[in-house]
């Protein structure tokens, strides 16, 4: 995505809002745009630090598989609908695995093989309380968690819950591993400013109310997979964070807790190595919180 054509004009672009972002908006913003294109990977990066002060966006519109960072609107619709008194979070519902395509209404079944976790497979028939399947769709990123809720949340009312936060950027569509949906090119996606909303909204205590948008920071911050945002940050630094992971796509998006707080969503795609992908994402973090981290520089011995 960034040839030598975009980058051109990205830096044009600074140059232009300069006199009145700031020159470390300018700089920040070129080192990155230089990042992904050294990448070979098409980036997408949304940054805002909490006091609204400064933020960055590069290709902050483009449209991207969301992978599993649809599962942020799911968590906040789920608390919506707590907040409101149509459900209980400590309500326990079955755990099933059948469900319909969005193309056709046909049955399909998520495989164990193919999530992130399967123990909640082996409890095909049980119950789990709505809190604990939340808790699985965030820090382990189960699909079949997030099936489940979804079947009971309702598509509809996600995409409501969405719209009123102002993300248009995320479009949820369906449920995880469907197929035939996927075949016929009906996917969730995001963009980055979609999930800067969702998540600065989270942060600002907005996403439902101020108690239940705390508790969904601390979901966040028990997330199990730290190799992108968190890995490019000092030892220690707090991130309420989702990732988001599918063939040649790796996502992190997250509230950084440094001593200046900020958002950050980094979106990359076209990366066969994850590996690689996570490192992009862990490179980008790093620029980024030395730029708007707020930290002290360290002492010269």
């Amino acid at each position: 995505m960034f040839n030598e054509r975009s980058v051109s004009s990205v830096l044009a672009c600074l140059l232009l809002a300069a006199a009145s972002a700031g020159a470390q908006d300018g700089g920040l913003a070129a080192r990155l745009a230089l990042l992904a294109k050294a990448s070979g990977a098409e980036v997408a990066v949304a940054m805002r630090t909490l006091d609204g002060k400064e933020e960055v966006l590069l290709d902050a519109g483009v449209s991207f598989h969301a992978a599993s960072t649809m599962k942020v609107p799911v968590m906040i619709e789920l608390f919506r609908q707590a907040e409101a008194g149509l459900l209980s979070l400590d309500r326990k519902i079955a755990v099933v695995n059948r469900f319909r395509s969005i193309v056709d209404g046909s049955p399909y079944s998520l495989s164990a093989g193919d999530d992130s976790e399967a123990e909640l497979y082996r409890g095909e028939g049980q119950e789990r309380t709505y809190r604990e399947l939340c808790e699985l769709m965030i820090t382990v990123s189960s699909n079949l968690a997030t099936n489940v809720l979804i079947e009971t949340l309702g598509v509809d009312r996600i995409r409501a819950t969405v719209a009123a936060l102002g993300a248009s950027g995320m479009d949820v569509r369906r449920g995880v591993e469907d197929n035939r949906a996927f075949q016929a090119g009906q996917n969730n996606t995001t963009t980055a400013n979609g999930l800067l909303a969702l998540l600065e909204a989270i942060a600002r205590g907005r996403a439902v109310s101020e108690p239940a948008s705390r508790e969904m920071v601390e979901i966040l911050k028990r997330q199990r997979f730290n190799d992108g945002i968190p890995a490019g940050l000092p030892p220690g630094t707090a991130v309420a964070h989702k990732t988001g992971s599918i063939t040649r796509i790796q996502h992190d998006a997250g509230i950084v807790y440094a001593p200046r707080p900020y958002v950050l969503v980094v979106l990359v795609r076209g990366l066969e190595d994850g590996t690689k992908a996570n490192a992009l994402i862990a490179s980008i973090a790093r620029t980024v919180d030395a730029a708007v981290g707020g930290r002290r520089p360290a002492p010269r011995e």
